[in-house]
């Protein structure tokens, strides 16, 4: 799978005040792309398509130059105290994505260029609380690798907490392309993680996105760079063969990290939910997809402001855990689980 490239491309006039911004105009002229510019990353209209169907497709293809106005961060709990805002939108189409809900009518990919102004903020966050150690979830609302070897903000990122006294940064990833990471000064700072699943899920529900193979090829890469390094496992999904699928995937990572990636080795397990609004989005943005949706097989479940989700029944998540868990531990007894439902 190649490195994304976006097949348009908006620029903010403002972004050109910043390096970043006027180097990302230069690579992208000089690779030929279509360039336009708009007022606003939050205000990019007439996307090319015929109807909602094609210009959604577009939207994931087109990647946007801005500022970030907003340098107030959103809390990250429980991954992390704070989500640290580099990048919004995703390449990839996994159906089950709760970005298709949260991004709404703006599924286009922004990157942003004003990166000292985000660092300045950050270290304030983390001067209120010093001595206390603060984390910052850089993927919140991006997969960020997805576009790094084209900005390397996340590089720079990587760089400034390592020189951080009382600062830790992580991120997920489904994508392959880190080889502009390795040699990175992250000073153990950072925990890179890869999210993982079993194949059925990849193969069904997670188009644009790196293989299975390719993902775990690159967490060996990662933890011989000595990075920290976790695995998501998400969502988890019952379909037929599900518990062979996930003891496959484990022991593939077993049989293809090096020994000192199992020294301070974490999973996060999340199982697969949906909210109606969720499904509404989904069979809109993916008519065809095998997702299964049927509220009448989950159990519904109160979530924050007023919209619940559908989950798996207490059974099935109970089943969930302790099998994964068993499976993690037989190839990993020193890695810490955390699950989520």
């Amino acid at each position: 799978m190649k490195p994304f490239v976006p097949q348009l491309v908006y620029i903010e006039p403002r972004a050109l005040d910043y390096p970043l911004g006027m180097e990302l105009k230069n690579k992208f002229e000089s690779m030929g792309l279509e360039i336009r510019e708009t007022t606003s990353h939050n205000q990019i209209r007439n996307l090319p398509g015929d109807n909602d169907f094609q210009k959604y497709r577009t939207a994931k293809s087109t990647l946007v130059v801005g500022v970030r106005k907003t340098l107030k961060f959103d809390s990250s709990k429980p991954s992390a105290e704070y989500a640290i805002p580099f990048a919004t939108g995703c390449m990839g189409h996994c159906h089950y994505c709760y970005l298709q809900t949260t991004m709404g009518s703006k599924p286009y990919i922004r990157t942003y260029v004003n990166l000292d102004e985000i660092f300045d903020a950050a270290d304030k966050y983390m001067q209120e609380r010093a001595p206390e150690i603060t984390r910052f979830e850089a993927s919140c609302t991006s997969d960020i690798v997805g576009i790094d070897h084209l900005t390397h903000s996340l590089k720079k990122a990587i760089e400034y907490f390592g020189k951080s006294e009382h600062g830790l940064l992580r991120f997920v990833t489904k994508f392959h392309h880190v080889d502009h990471l390795l040699d990175a000064d992250h000073r153990g700072k950072t925990r890179f993680r890869f999210s993982v699943n079993a194949d059925y899920v990849i193969k069904n529900f997670e188009p644009g996105t790196s293989s299975l193979d390719l993902r775990i090829e690159a967490a060996a890469k990662v933890a011989g760079a000595d990075y920290p390094l976790g695995f998501i496992v998400a969502p988890i999904y019952l379909h037929e063969g599900w518990e062979e699928g996930y003891k496959t995937l484990f022991q593939k990572l077993y049989e293809k990290l090096p020994a000192k990636a199992t020294e301070d080795l974490t999973f996060e397990l999340i199982q697969h939910r949906f909210t109606k609004p969720a499904k509404r989005v989904i069979q809109q943005n993916y008519p065809m997809t095998k997702l299964e949706l049927d509220e009448a097989k989950r159990q519904y479940k109160w979530g924050r402001y007023g919209i619940g989700k559908y989950v798996y029944t207490k059974d099935e998540a109970t089943e969930i855990k302790e099998t994964l868990s068993e499976y993690i531990h037989s190839y990993f007894p020193q890695a810490r689980i955390e699950y989520f439902t």
